[in-house]
């Protein structure tokens, strides 16, 4: 008996079998059958799910005399429609008139009824070892056993509230669709495809094991797909046999090219919409229940400062945008190290009339340029990471009304001159200005050491700086392809949408889908 509890034990911490039905080996122990004696079920069943106050047995008898025990098992806090009679809904073809309380029935017709696939009314799934019983009960599973049968029945009963479809918050839009995907990994299957209606639509899921046995999915669009990268994506993604998988950004990190990297090599949203247009691109989507990002790789750098309302305005307008999405890039990333390399290496390059104001305001000053921008930075992010943390109504406030105020202090204590003030807000503007977040991340994390090259080597250090980023960039790469495509390597085909938007008949005209329309013919 020890040794079997140890085996169960383990098979309650390591819930492996996928949830496409496919089971995974498991080389150290054979899974535990269904004993024929209610008896030996029920006190297997208490070893397993011990210690747990939220755990629910209900015994019951059926048949003549009501002769005939079974019992259910399942957990209350997973299971919200507990009135529902799921065996009565099952029967209802097994006898002619209105089940009732069950007296006509023997154990012989209900093993019989259901090996048979007999019922209509209600699905569900015949379980034969206790390791598949851990697995629909933790699922939210209600789960019945009967005497003198070495089986036993599960029923998705799963009634978790969960929060309800509403505008994206990441990614919102003037115009377009105003939905987001949600932390219930069905349904945002189920709106990607509302929208991409095709059987050539891919999904595969599996659980990781672990004690959170999390359930992974991840699509594409059969024929646009290049095998190449889907075979690199699913040699990495099957590396993932353990852990405790939360989050998309989790999986992320672990099948990434290079994990110190500040550049993203994937992209998240929350908008359906925007998934399906990856899909239609050639990319795969992936997706984690429990959380509402879908991760989308591979991913280039230029659709870093692309924004799904690009292809929802005209034509003029997305391509402007996308112009100051560029701007704002250069100035985030540049603007503090590019003052500092002319203030202090090369004032001569400055107007004459606003070198006389710059050198003004800094009279006073008791810090080199250096530490001034790294004082004014440094306050900034910690506003902004306040503003995050804050609750919404007061974060914004604090943000805005924090900002005001250590900028006019630092000014009057003379810490900091009017110039580095300016400097330091567009730099701080110019990183909201970008669609991708952790993109905006990414150039936070480069501002220091283009800063650091300016104050030791002026101009002659942001040019050295500058080519160790191209040089970093040209070798990245995102599932094994170029990031910084099409610019390196060059294909001039996939410009059209790159700098500015052109119009979308010219956009729509994918090499991709003309490819998988030749394959089909």
């Amino acid at each position: 008996m020890k040794k079997g509890r140890i085996k169960i034990e383990k098979f309650a911490r390591r819930s492996n079998q996928n949830r496409n039905e496919t089971k995974l080996t498991n080389t150290d122990t054979q899974p535990i059958p269904i004993s024929l004696n209610l008896s030996d079920n029920l006190q297997r069943i208490k070893e397993i799910f011990s210690d747990n106050d939220d755990f629910v047995i209900i015994h019951w008898r059926y048949g003549p005399e009501m002769k005939y025990t079974a019992f259910s098992i399942y957990f209350k806090t997973l299971i919200q429609q507990k009135e529902l009679n799921y065996m009565k809904e099952s029967l209802q073809d097994l006898v002619t008139h209105e089940v009732g309380p069950g007296t006509m029935i023997t154990p012989e017709d209900v093993m019989s009824f259901f090996e048979r696939n007999g019922a209509s009314a209600n699905s569900h799934r015949l379980v034969e070892d206790f390791e598949k019983v851990v697995e629909k009960v933790v699922s939210g599973h209600l789960v019945i056993f009967f005497n003198q049968w070495d089986k036993a029945l599960s029923y998705q009963a799963i009634g978790i509230e969960m929060r309800q479809i509403t505008e994206p918050v990441t990614e919102p839009v003037v115009k377009g669709p105003r939905e987001s995907t949600i932390e219930n990994l069905d349904k945002n299957l189920g709106m990607l495809r509302v929208r991409l209606q095709s059987p050539r639509f891919k999904i595969r899921t599996f659980s990781l094991k672990g004690e959170t046995n999390t359930k992974v999915a991840y699509g594409y669009l059969d024929g646009i797909i290049n095998p190449d990268i889907l075979a690199e994506f699913e040699r990495r993604i099957g590396k993932l046999n353990e852990g405790e998988i939360l989050e998309t950004s989790y999986i992320e990190e672990l099948i990434e090219d290079s994990t110190y990297s500040p550049f993203p090599q994937y992209r998240y949203t929350e908008r359906p919409d925007t998934a399906v247009a990856a899909l239609l691109d050639g990319k795969i989507v992936v997706l984690v229940n429990g959380t509402g990002s879908i991760l989308i790789c591979p991913s280039r750098f230029v659709e870093l400062l692309q924004s799904s309302e690009d292809y929802y305005q005209r034509t003029a307008y997305s391509s402007l945008i996308r112009f100051l999405r560029m701007v704002a890039f250069g100035i985030a990333l540049t603007l503090p190290s590019l003052y500092i390399a002319l203030s202090t290496f090369h004032p001569e390059l400055i107007p004459t009339v606003l070198l006389l104001r710059i050198l003004d305001t800094r009279e006073d000053i008791p810090f080199p340029p250096f530490i001034e921008a790294f004082l004014m930075i440094f306050a900034f992010e910690l506003l902004r990471e306040a503003g995050v943390r804050l609750p919404r109504p007061v974060g914004a406030a604090v943000s805005i009304v924090g900002a005001l105020v250590i900028g006019e202090a630092a000014i009057e204590a003379g810490i900091a001159s009017p110039i580095m003030v300016i400097v330091v807000s567009l730099t701080g503007i110019s990183s909201f200005a970008l669609p991708q977040y952790n993109f905006a991340i990414a150039l936070r994390i480069l501002q220091l050491p283009f800063m650091l090259f300016a104050t030791f080597l002026g101009g002659f250090g942001l040019m050295i700086a500058f080519i160790l980023l191209w040089l970093h960039l040209v070798n990245l790469r995102s599932l094994g392809q170029p990031y910084l495509t099409p610019v390196e390597p060059f294909r001039p085909e996939q410009w059209r949408d790159v700098i500015i938007r052109t119009p979308l008949k010219n956009v729509l005209r994918s090499p991709r889908r003309h490819h998988m329309r030749m394959r089909t013919k």
